[in-house]
């Protein structure tokens, strides 16, 4: 029976999502269930009689009158769509989760790659050997910048392969987008794990230079500096498991929002059709609203620590909220309207 409803499925995914065309292929579903539990009772194969079904009621012109909607039939609801196949969208789901890890371990190589310049300026050491530790911190910084910037720059290209979901008409067939939300589905409690781990270590990052700060006032530099250290990995961590959930997340987003609402298949994305992403014809702009998040983080941490006034700077994150609602609203547009 799942063959015969994918088929129905697409028979209609690219018809006008009315009462009219939803009440007409209810009515053909039906035939055709009643139509294959006949053949079973008759003694068919289970691959025969679903032959037969598709072949009986395999043609919607010739059934459009039967089923009253021959006037949307007649008006060429050909679909131009490029068509999204179950391999494209497992290849898609997961290059997108694996340049979200490229960008999410670039991003940590970023906020880690002081490190080094830390630790040397840490050391107890003096004369020929300050210097060579010094040049080390300094090579291990440029090494951290120069991977992390390869990192984006190859999951950017990686990705650029893609690029048609966003330029063109595309959809998913039935079975498809139902893949897809089977995997979004057994994602979320990863997703809810991955995010609420990568705020918690936002949150106690500053924990180290606290401590080491209030119990160890005299303590020498190289104790601050290795506390610094690890307030750096614990941020680094935190950011890049927040922008692998991210990125993982909105895979499944972006397959799912290519039906257009306007028809039938617009309700495989989402239940009750709702829920469509948004994109926007200013590249410089999507491109800025794509990394939106993670930049309002970055800014809420470089306020915090520069000022340690935790007790206000998450003012941040509702205030980036609403300017985030006032871009979609006056410069998004809803996938389904390319």
């Amino acid at each position: 029976m799942e063959t015969i409803r994918n088929y129905l499925e697409t028979m209609f995914a690219g018809l006008p999502n009315t009462a009219e065309v939803l009440k007409a292929k209810d009515e053909l579903w039906q035939m055709m269930e009643d139509k294959y539990a006949e053949l079973i009772a008759e003694g068919k194969a289970e691959n025969e009689a679903v032959g037969i079904v598709i072949s009986e009621f395999g043609n919607l012109d010739e059934l459009a009158q039967t089923l009253g909607i021959s006037l949307v039939i007649n008006k060429g609801q050909e679909s131009t769509d490029r068509s999204v196949t179950m391999d494209d969208a497992k290849a898609y789901l997961k290059d997108k989760a694996s340049a979200g890890f490229m960008v999410g371990f670039g991003v940590f190589l970023c906020i880690t790659c002081a490190a080094g310049c830390m630790l040397a300026a840490g050391l107890p050491l003096r004369g020929r050997q300050e210097n060579m530790a010094m040049a080390a911190g300094v090579a291990f910084l440029f090494i951290c910048i120069a991977a992390a910037v390869g990192l984006f720059i190859y999951s950017s290209v990686k990705m650029n392969e893609w690029a048609f979901l966003k330029q063109e008409r595309c959809s998913l067939d039935y079975a498809t987008a139902e893949f897809v939300k089977l995997q979004r589905d057994n994602f979320r409690s990863s997703h809810a794990l991955l995010m609420t781990i990568g705020m918690i270590l936002l949150i106690v990052s500053v924990i180290p230079v606290s401590v080491f700060g209030i119990l160890l006032i005299n303590s020498e530099g190289m104790v601050m500096m290795i506390a610094v250290m690890v307030m750096l990995c614990f941020i680094g961590i935190g950011v890049m498991m927040i922008i692998i959930a991210s990125e993982k997340k909105s895979g499944y987003t972006m397959l799912l929002s290519l039906n257009r609402s306007d028809t039938v298949a617009g309700g495989y994305a989402y239940e009750n059709g709702k829920g469509k992403a948004v994109h926007f014809d200013n590249k410089t702009l999507s491109t800025l609203m794509s990394v939106y998040q993670p930049t309002v983080t970055c800014l809420y941490l470089i306020w915090s620590f520069m000022t340690f006034d935790w007790y206000i700077t998450w003012i941040i994150f509702p205030v980036a909220a609403i300017i985030k609602k006032v871009i979609i609203e006056n410069c998004g547009k809803e996938n389904d309207n390319r």
